[in-house]
């Protein structure tokens, strides 16, 4: 790992604790009252800064995460966590993890998954009877959601950047002189995304009904990242595709 990976992993790390303080324990205080001594899953916990936290209340947690540089941070942060390298859409998975689990939790990790069914079918393997799932997304076709805001060039105030042909994304890439790997991640992106009425098919077919949902123009995150208040959009079917920069999602499984 050179510098700058290693500035960006302690940066995202210093983001995840610092959400979790600031939002994720009150939101899940707020919606679940035996939160604090539920059994959590953490899928895509990349750096374990959630898992951190909630390990130091003393809370029993397990992550999951497929990239193991990632890993191996996390573990340098805490060596007492309890950290899987894997895919959620393997089949094993469920044996691999060998427990369930009373809170399953993916933040902006959903969208990167192209094969669902997998995913759902596991989650709900994962999960104790009456157990949640808090899942949180940019929907596809919104503003920011081929995550260009990470760009070094102008490119990053940008919106619906991905919703132009990969020829042109490319251009303006070479053009501004913006690093290729993102540029392929902002092109992936749109083919991996997935829209809100996507999501809603799926935990309906795999018998999930949501017990909190919020769409955002500003989402929470963003009170961390920019300094900028959440602000909810409307739950308007097409407009909400568009203008609703974030999703988040409390769902229960059907005993």
């Amino acid at each position: 790992m050179n510098q700058l990976e290693g500035f960006m992993a302690l940066k995202h790390l210093l983001e995840q604790q610092e959400f979790t303080n600031s939002y994720v324990i009150p939101y899940f205080k707020k919606h679940l009252p035996a939160f604090e001594k539920m059994n959590i899953l953490e899928i895509g916990c990349a750096e374990g800064g959630l898992l951190a936290v909630l390990d130091e209340m003393g809370m029993r947690v397990t992550g999951l995460e497929i990239e193991a540089s990632r890993v191996e941070i996390a573990k340098k942060n805490n060596d007492k966590l309890k950290i899987f390298v894997g895919d959620i859409t393997d089949h094993q998975i469920s044996r691999t993890i060998a427990d369930t689990f009373d809170l399953i939790i993916m933040r902006d990790t959903i969208e990167h998954i192209p094969d669902r069914d997998s995913t759902f079918a596991n989650l709900s393997k994962l999960l104790n009877p009456g157990g949640y799932v808090y899942v949180t997304f940019p929907p596809r076709f919104s503003g920011f959601a081929g995550h260009q805001q990470n760009a070094k060039s102008i490119l990053r105030v940008i919106p619906f950047l991905l919703l132009l042909p990969a020829f042109i994304i490319r251009g303006l890439g070479n053009l501004f002189s913006e690093n290729q790997k993102l540029i392929d991640h902002v092109i992936q992106n749109y083919h991996d995304g997935l829209s809100i009425r996507k999501f809603s098919s799926f935990y309906k077919r795999f018998d999930f009904t949501p017990v909190v949902r919020d769409h955002f123009l500003f989402r929470p995150v963003y009170q961390v990242r920019f300094k900028i208040k959440p602000r909810r959009f409307p739950n308007v079917p097409l407009l909400r595709e568009f203008f609703a920069f974030g999703c988040e999602y409390l769902l229960q499984k059907k005993d």
